[in-house]
């Protein structure tokens, strides 16, 4: 039980590192939380201009969510955690994306961070959301009326592929979290005044 502690604190502490934040720093640009949106992602990153800085964000909250799921599925059974570690520490990572303890529990929505954790667990899922948010993000030139339609089959795919598992379950639940962080994006969705990419 201390292992799967350790490997759930673990797991969150990760997931809090802000890449948006990061990045910005580095990029000498403005805090994320303090223009456009105000969420530390890509998409707002995009909003300075820097693509560079854009996919940077991108793909480190990608690889952070990717990391802990495969970190812990290797660690795992090498100290004695039980099974439901496993997806425990990828909600909890993603968990830590959203609730940043770094950065006052400020944190993004989340997709980047979930397709990381899904191409760790079952990459072919992964890459057929992949295309489809990209289908979207890029036909519609709205990210989070992407993020949403993802997000719905998230789950389907996952208890589609391993059935009433743990780890579907998981992925059940970050779905729901990703249409709890973007519950403002839908009242702007429905009313027609939701922003675009790059604005």
């Amino acid at each position: 039980m201390l292992a799967a502690c350790l490997i759930v604190a673990a797991a969150y502490l990760i997931g809090s590192v802000s890449f948006a934040v990061v990045v910005s720093k580095a990029f000498g640009l403005p805090d994320p939380h303090e223009y456009g949106s105000g969420n530390p992602g890509a998409t707002n990153v995009l909003r300075t201009g820097n693509k560079a800085a854009a996919l940077l964000t991108l793909a480190g909250d990608g690889i952070k969510g990717f990391l802990v799921v495969f970190a812990t599925r290797a660690i795992a059974p090498l100290v004695g955690a039980p099974d439901w570690v496993v997806p425990l520490a990828a909600v909890t990572v993603f968990v830590g994306h959203l609730y940043p303890i770094y950065h006052r529990f400020s944190g993004g929505k989340g997709v980047a961070t979930a397709a990381g954790i899904v191409f760790a667990f079952y990459w072919p899922l992964a890459l057929a959301l992949t295309v489809i948010w990209l289908t979207i993000a890029f036909g519609f030139k709205i990210s989070s009326l992407a993020a949403l339609i993802t997000a719905t089959l998230l789950p389907l795919g996952m208890f589609y592929q391993f059935g009433n598992a743990l780890v579907s379950w998981a992925m059940l639940m970050i779905a729901a979290l990703i249409f709890w962080r973007h519950r403002i994006n839908i009242r702007q969705l429905l009313a027609g005044k939701e922003r675009v990419i790059g604005r």
